[in-house]
């Protein structure tokens, strides 16, 4: 379950990637979905981000990091 929302959210952040792309290459001049689509991609990935932290402190994911 926890595999499928984090995915999920790689999957908005390169979502909202595309879509600032797009916006960037169809617009001549400054545009504000571009920078709405910048905006959400960098919110998603902070989102995400304190997402597996939180879940890597209640034990949700297990880390095992680098054996020694």
């Amino acid at each position: 379950m926890f595999k499928i929302i984090v995915l999920i959210g790689f999957g908005l952040i390169v979502l909202n990637l595309g879509f600032a792309l797009f916006h960037l290459i169809s617009s001549k001049g400054s545009s504000q979905k571009l920078v709405r689509s910048l905006a959400l991609r960098v919110a998603f990935s902070i989102l995400l981000f304190i997402l597996i932290l939180v879940s890597n402190y209640f034990g949700l994911i297990d880390s095992k990091g680098i054996p020694m």
